[in-house]
């Protein structure tokens, strides 16, 4: 069999299976199996597969028909224009969360202390991608990342190193903010969000495969949210700011608690590409 013809027959069972975009993860999952980019799969698609590389890629692809996800079975997921290490030990990154990202980089450029960059505060870190990603886009920072799970920890560690900015990023395990040695300039979030009655309806690749700890945010989805709302006025510095994601249907809550807890303080809700509400923004006014 050729590897196109290999790509078409893969394409079909995992249409089949009801798999999402199946020509998409035909090919991701042959790329990966062959160690190919996309240019040079193509060129390749009258070649025929070798019978090593085809028992490669069954194996991967029985990974996905068994709704596995594509990220965890390759081990990759490219997230704000970089290639990070993923493991079920974390959540998938999203490109929604790129717009999380967007904002605390806007926010942690006005803010610096004496003689050094803004010290953030990543909470709920998980692959790293949110810290990793800061480190890089903003000059002179320093972030301190949180998180309850030491595999995730550990993953985050390797992503820090693979993309040089280890040195800039502090790993520390414990409960939202509490392992923070010191007032931060911004506080940037993506806790659990999702409602527990709407996660045990979420697709297997959801449900079955990423860690319930860092999608399911209780009966109303803020379960840690509400708890990190209030926490965090005591390790903000003078002018610091708040950055959180959040899901569909939660704004009103939201700006109520923010509202509590930050009173007199702007917040503004940012959308993502697909019009939804995501992004919550809490800074000082002026």
């Amino acid at each position: 069999m050729t590897i196109g013809e290999t790509l078409s027959s893969a394409r079909r069972r995992l249409m089949e299976a009801g798999i999402d975009d199946p020509g998409i993860e035909a090919e991701v999952l042959l790329r990966h199996a062959l160690i190919l980019d996309r240019g040079h799969l193509f060129q390749r698609l009258g070649d025929p597969l070798a019978e090593d590389d085809s028992r490669r890629f069954e194996a991967l692809l029985q990974r996905r028909l068994a709704h596995e996800p594509t990220p965890y079975i390759t081990g990759q997921r490219e997230f704000y224009g970089l290639d990070f290490e993923v493991t079920p030990a974390a959540l998938i990154p999203r490109p929604e969360t790129e717009h999380l990202v967007e904002a605390a980089i806007e926010l942690a450029r006005t803010r610096s202390r004496i003689r050094r960059g803004p010290l953030l505060a990543d909470i709920g870190a998980g692959c790293g991608c949110i810290a990793v990603s800061l480190a890089l886009n903003i000059p002179r920072s320093e972030v301190y990342a949180t998180d309850v799970s030491p595999d995730a920890l550990a993953l985050a560690q390797r992503n820090a190193e693979r993309h040089g900015v280890a040195q800039r990023i502090l790993l520390l395990r414990g409960d939202l903010l509490s392992p923070l040695p010191e007032y931060v300039d911004v506080i940037v979030a993506n806790l659990p969000y999702v409602k527990t009655d709407v996660w045990t309806a979420l697709p297997p690749e959801i449900r079955d495969h990423e860690p319930r700890a860092a999608l399911d945010g209780g009966p109303d989805g803020l379960a840690l949210i509400r708890r990190l709302l209030d926490e965090a006025p005591r390790f903000l510095r003078p002018r610091g700011a708040v950055c959180l994601e959040f899901g569909d249907g939660q704004t009103a809550a939201l700006r109520a608690l923010a509202g509590d807890a930050f009173p007199g303080y702007a917040i503004e809700v940012r959308k993502d590409l697909a019009g939804l509400d995501r992004v919550l923004v809490i800074s000082p006014r002026g």
